[in-house]
């Protein structure tokens, strides 16, 4: 879903990228167990979608639709694969203007990704679109970078804490995403940078 990217101070600079403080010092792992998904239902707008996605999601429909409910495929057979939202950017339909088509409740009432579900079972090489992937970052395109920036928001509440007693920071639970969006090299040398200006007691990767 998406939300209002609040500005923040430059820290560092890789390549095209900039990125806030946050990123490095914010600690999250995500907690369905209490959140129960809850990004997949709140906010106003579906998942952001990239151009380059909009193809994919078409040609991997009919493999994903097994997974989906029977109001998320009823949602997206009348809205199509994706809209083009008031915004004028591309994201994923929506079931009455609350969860995203994609969106599934498993056994425990947890929201799940029926993209990834797909994916996992080997249907699709395609796990689900990037914004949800690298979700709690958002990415923000400007003419000559990208800034990525931490979203703060009250329902990941219980991943904060849960990253805090882990000891987790927000760019090593999202190692996966990053290297997916940026490649090994761009995430090696975040690495490198972020590390070092931490104490010497910090400075593994873990």
């Amino acid at each position: 879903m998406r939300f209002i990217q609040p500005s923040f101070d430059i820290v560092i600079e890789l390549g095209k990228t900039i990125l806030s403080d946050d990123i490095k010092e914010q600690f999250f792992v995500c907690n369905l167990e209490k959140c129960k998904g809850a990004c997949c239902v709140e906010g106003d707008l579906g998942a952001p979608l990239e151009e380059s996605e909009l193809p994919i999601l078409e040609e991997i429909y009919n493999k994903v639709k097994p997974y989906l409910t029977v109001e998320g495929i009823k949602a997206i057979e009348r809205q199509g694969t994706y809209i083009l939202d008031e915004d004028r950017e591309y994201s994923t339909p929506t079931i009455e203007g609350k969860e995203c088509a994609y969106a599934v409740y498993d056994e425990k009432g947890i929201l799940k990704c029926g993209i990834e579900q797909a994916y996992l079972d080997g249907k699709t090489d395609f796990k689900k679109p990037i914004s949800c992937h690298l979700y709690p970052i958002r990415a923000t395109k400007y003419s000559e970078f990208e800034a990525l920036n931490y979203d703060r928001w009250d329902i990941c509440s219980p991943a904060c804490d849960l990253g805090s007693s882990l000891n987790v920071p927000i760019y090593k639970f999202l190692k996966e995403p990053l290297i997916r969006r940026y490649g090994q090299q761009w995430y090696a040398d975040l690495v490198k940078i972020i590390e070092a200006e931490l104490p010497i007691e910090g400075n593994s990767e873990g």
